[in-house]
């Protein structure tokens, strides 16, 4: 098995070694909030929004909510009812960044290649799943620019029957120059990681240089019209969450979508509890400085609560997996790049579908294979804590 090693890089002046965190750093007040699933519109003072209760959402009800499909297979509904019509299929486990919430400091085994979905056995499992309901497909990684055949994969989803919409997650790093062919090709939304906007923060996170080039292709994004461009950003203690505000400036002249996302947990990215910094903290950041920040009305099915600034043209988003998870609206499958499906990001469980592919399985079979693991599916994750102690993947296996 091939193994990447993480380059050794000198740290960037005020930061220690010691747990991969600045020497400032500090455990802070943690104040999880309670699992909402709200999608109310709300506009208030600051001690309103933190004293406001959320009421909890059934599974039940929440899929009383959410718009009937008849498209949409039974093998894409769970026990809970939840209709799955959004697939997410990592391209590769490669990357050309190293980023310490994705990768182990030592580096990953890497799948061999011949174990790898090759492009006509992603193209296969896409169909199979469009033809049953699903409409969403976002490419993922490793990187998914780093896949020589990226283009004619996204020519080839692009054209399915009843795909409506074809994105994908990249760090940016090799975007910008990317970006035309790939919008040719059927690519209608990207979101863009990046995690400070300091070059030596992002150095040392990512332990590769490549600011300028994130930019870069955020900037492309913005000048092929795509609308809007989301910046996905995991937020830590003691990293980036003095940068907060900064970010939400980005919104003010450009339409982007800002997306603050807790810290989580997966094997090898030595999570813990002191780095994250939770949702209504956050929040509380944001509506100190911006104190017209109001909420929208979200889908039932969206991951991020959503944000409107006066005067801004693009918005901002949190993504609170770990303290008030939406596990009640997922409506999302992943596709592993070794072919394993995986019904919860953080659930342990996986079933292959390239084995039975490789062995002539017909669309049948590979329909009950699939069924049976959306019918395990639970009805939420077990929590931050029972998932930081569960055997997971490293993110880069999974796919972002």
């Amino acid at each position: 098995m091939r193994r990447y090693f993480s380059k050794f890089i000198p740290y960037p002046i005020g930061f220690s070694p010691s747990n991969s965190f600045p020497l400032n750093c500090e455990m802070g007040s943690y104040c999880a909030a309670r699992s909402t699933n709200s999608h109310a519109s709300f506009s208030g003072s600051l001690n309103e929004y933190a004293t406001r209760a959320f009421s909890t959402t059934s599974c039940a009800s929440l899929s009383e909510d959410q718009p009937k499909n008849n498209s949409v297979s039974n093998m894409l509904v769970d026990s809970f009812g939840r209709l799955h019509n959004y697939l997410r299929i990592s391209l590769t486990e490669r990357c050309n960044l190293r980023c310490q919430y994705c990768m182990p400091a030592d580096g990953v085994e890497l799948t061999p290649s011949p174990q790898l979905l090759t492009k006509t056995e992603i193209l296969r499992l896409a169909n199979l799943f469009v033809s049953s309901g699903v409409d969403k497909i976002r490419l993922t990684g490793g990187e998914p620019t780093v896949r020589k055949d990226l283009e004619d994969i996204c020519l080839e989803l692009s054209n399915l029957k009843g795909l409506r919409t074809l994105s994908m997650t990249t760090n940016g790093i090799a975007l910008a120059r990317k970006l035309p062919k790939l919008k040719e090709c059927g690519l209608s939304s990207v979101n863009i990681s990046l995690d400070t906007l300091v070059p030596a923060k992002f150095e040392f996170m990512t332990r590769r240089k490549g600011h300028e080039k994130v930019m870069d292709s955020i900037n492309a994004a913005i000048d092929l019209g795509y609308y809007p461009v989301k910046v996905n950003c995991v937020v830590m203690r003691g990293f980036n969450d003095d940068e907060i505000c900064d970010f939400v400036e980005l919104t003010r002249e450009k339409p982007i979508d800002v997306r603050f996302i807790e810290f989580m947990p997966f094997d090898g990215n030595v999570w813990n509890v002191k780095k994250l910094v939770p949702y209504s903290e956050m929040l509380d950041t944001v509506m100190k400085q911006f104190t017209s920040a109001k909420r929208v009305k979200d889908h039932p099915t969206d991951t991020a609560k959503n944000f409107t600034v006066d005067g801004h043209k693009g918005r901002v988003s949190f993504i609170t997996s770990m303290t008030e998870h939406f596990c009640a609206g997922c409506n999302r499958l992943r596709i592993l790049a070794d072919g394993n499906f995986k019904v919860c990001l953080f659930g342990p469980s996986e079933v292959s579908l390239r084995d039975p592919l490789r062995h002539g399985a017909e669309d049948g079979e590979l329909r009950e294979i699939i069924g049976a693991a959306v019918k395990r599916k639970k009805a939420s994750h077990a929590g931050m804590f029972d998932i930081a102690k569960t055997a997971n993947r490293p993110m880069i296996h999974i796919g972002g």
